[in-house]
């Protein structure tokens, strides 16, 4: 009987050989297949803030606003709201935004409604939702990282600061439900809600930014209820894992450890009455994005989403999942280091690629990467004067930012120039920064300017001695930072790489005991306020803000200030400007690099525009599943010759035992 079980198992090996995850016929359907690096640390809108958790929270919760999935620059268009909201400044200073809720948009069907309604599965989102979810951002508990950017709502401090000295004085208010709690200390003083679906918020002074957290989902309406039932007691998840949005998709599975599914929601208003921006595939978008087939009129004005359903993998190594990416098992991938030969060639995707069908796109990420120097060191910062705003600037002269990406970045970056990025307003193309051309002589002939010709600090005697200080003690780090200690060195300088545990370094910044640094900011918007404050005094982190360079410049501050309560035009570009040239004479920072993602995609994968931040733009994405269906096979056929062998061993085995046995029973 084994010897007939080794048989059978061979033949079953034989017929069923296949490396597919998916279940038979999943790949013809419309559903995106994808993968996540790690487990989402929480789905909670209101404190979600990684890029992973907003994989899941993106296409779950719509916010007030939204970005449009074309244009470039960045533009932002109504979501949940019927209009874009406009500044309305007060007599009294104050600046106030009427923001009016498209009517008839739902929630997800829940269990938790039945808390406020028997047996009611969903219910209309209203004004109270939206200033419920302000509520929440306000509050101590709930701990948002959004919070420090709304201290301009009027009240917004107070009441947080009354919430949870209530909650500290009388344990019966803490324990009453959370909706109640919020409506007893009265609730934002600046957050009115005038209507069934309309509410105004009220600034202490003009703050254009707010329109960007409008497109958060930070800001997205969440109904009280879902707060109160899904508390984790009683067996019930917590809220972090079990949102409850308005969104195209909603959570049908989370095994955050192994697999994630989102479903199409049926009720989601662009379905039941598709028109509004961001509801129907746009007709506009950026120059090239008719040619690259992003303005497809079979797409054009259709209702989104395209696909049925969205299947998240957990995929922790880049390899194997590359891997499933190329066998098709996956419909988009970044291109790992290890494979970018093979993927990339002279800029674009390699023939063998290229004949399989893929399309490669590129996004400059609203990000900057910089070398900064603490302006409060001796040596290198602002109380040396001349001579050290000239030893920056010969410093600045010696990196070349496009050797340093093709070296370690496979030249995945756009040279900066500035700090701010392409796609935000203030990006000037055709700015060329004249410290950030690299001029070794010009350089040289700027250090000795400073005071130290070849490199000699004239009080050694000796090359002036610089650290180079990093939280990276990787054998990788160590070859980046060498790169510039290189460079430097050509100009006589002696720079040395003080690498240590990122605790320590960050230990060293708050003493402010560093001279030069190396660091990366993301945006959390495209604006240019949200890159040039890092050179605003108030932030210096001396004062604990993101300053690192601790750059002081009254004539910035002013320039900033005036600058950041404007709207995009004219006189914003204008003081950009200025601010530019006084960054560019004063090299607090040496400008690397803007960060670009590439983005592989398959044959059957339409409309994948990268958006190049962290919103989702899954509900206008399409695959052509009898396409993906075909090409999988024909990529995937089995490896058969070993089945065919253990089967023929298997018989060769069995055949005489066989043989015998007939004979005996003659």
């Amino acid at each position: 009987m084994r010897i007939v079980g080794v048989v059978l198992l061979a033949v079953i090996a034989t017929v069923a050989c296949t490396n597919n995850p998916y279940p038979d016929g999943e790949s013809a359907k419309k559903i995106l297949f994808t993968s996540f690096s790690e487990p989402p640390k929480t789905l909670d809108p209101q404190v979600s803030y990684t890029t992973i958790d907003h994989v899941i929270t993106g296409p779950v919760y719509d916010g007030l606003l939204q970005y449009h999935f074309l244009d470039r620059p960045y533009r932002l268009i109504p979501n949940l709201l019927e209009t874009m909201p406009e500044p309305e400044p007060r007599a009294d200073g104050r600046v106030v935004y009427r923001l009016r809720l498209r009517p008839d948009v739902e929630f997800h069907e829940d269990d938790c409604f039945a808390v406020g309604t028997p047996g009611a599965r969903t219910r209309t989102v209203v004004a109270d939702d939206a200033a419920f979810s302000i509520m929440r951002l306000a509050d101590p508990e709930v701990n948002s990282p959004i919070a420090p950017n709304l201290v301009r709502l009027v009240g917004f401090e107070a009441f947080g600061q009354a919430l949870a000295q209530r909650r500290k004085d009388d344990p019966a208010f803490a324990a009453k439900r959370i909706d109640r709690q919020y409506a007893e200390v009265g609730g934002i003083e600046g957050v009115t809600v005038t209507g069934p679906l309309e509410l105004e918020l009220a600034l202490s002074e003009a703050y254009p930014q707010l329109r960007y957290l409008m497109a958060m989902e930070f800001m997205a309406p969440v109904p009280w209820e879902a707060i109160v039932w899904w508390n984790g007691e009683d067996g019930r998840d917590g809220f972090a894992e079990h949102p409850v949005g308005t969104g195209p998709y909603r959570l049908a599975l989370y095994d955050k450890r192994s697999r994630i599914v989102l479903e199409r929601n049926p009720r989601w208003h662009g379905a039941l009455r598709p028109g509004a921006p961001g509801t129907v595939y746009p007709s506009e978008g950026a120059p090239g994005d008719r040619e690259r087939g992003w303005l497809d009129p079979q797409y054009v004005g259709k209702p989104l989403p395209f696909v049925d359903r969205i299947e998240l993998s957990l995929d922790g190594q880049d390899i194997p999942a590359f891997t499933k990416f190329l066998q098709g098992y996956y419909d988009a991938s970044g291109v790992i280091e290890e494979s970018f030969e093979r993927m990339v060639k002279e800029g674009g995707l390699s023939p063998d690629m290229a004949a399989l069908g893929m399309e490669l796109d590129k996004a400059v990420i609203p990000a900057v990467y910089y070398i900064g120097f603490n302006m409060t060191d001796a040596v290198v910062g602002g109380a040396a004067g001349e001579k050290s705003r000239k030893l920056r600037q010969a410093m600045s002269l010696a990196v070349d930012s496009v050797e340093f990406a093709r070296v370690f970045m496979n030249g995945r970056a756009v040279p900066a120039q500035t700090p701010i990025p392409p796609g935000v307003f203030g990006y000037d193309a055709a700015y060329v920064n004249p410290f950030r051309q690299p001029n070794l002589e010009r350089a040289k002939q700027v250090l000795a300017e400073a005071g130290y010709p070849d490199g000699i600090d004239p009080a050694t005697r000796r090359p002036l001695q610089l650290t180079f200080d990093t939280g990276d003690t990787s054998a990788r780090g160590r070859l980046r930072y060498q790169f510039f200690v290189d460079a430097w060195s050509r100009l006589g300088l002696d720079v040395t790489i003080a690498a240590t545990s990122y605790n320590q370094f960050q230990d060293k910044v708050r003493r402010g005991t560093y001279q030069i640094f190396m660091w990366g900011w993301v945006a959390d918007y495209p604006d240019p306020e949200n890159f040039l404050f890092l050179l605003w005094s108030k932030m210096a982190r001396s004062q604990g803000g993101p300053n690192t360079a601790n750059f002081e410049n009254p004539d910035y501050d002013a320039l900033f200030l005036r600058m950041r309560d404007l709207e995009d035009g004219p006189e914003r570009t204008r003081l950009i400007d200025e601010m530019r040239t006084l960054l560019e004479q004063q090299r607090p920072w040496i400008e690397l690099f803007y960060p670009e993602t590439y983005t592989l995609t398959h044959a059957w994968v339409k409309n994948a525009k990268p958006l190049g931040m962290s919103y989702s733009t899954l509900k206008y994405r399409d695959v052509d599943g009898a396409t993906r269906a075909r090409l999988q096979t024909a990529w995937n056929q089995p490896v058969l010759w070993p089945a065919w062998v253990l089967l023929a061993g298997a018989i060769a085995v069995v055949a005489p035992a066989v043989v015998t046995l007939v004979r005996r029973n003659r």
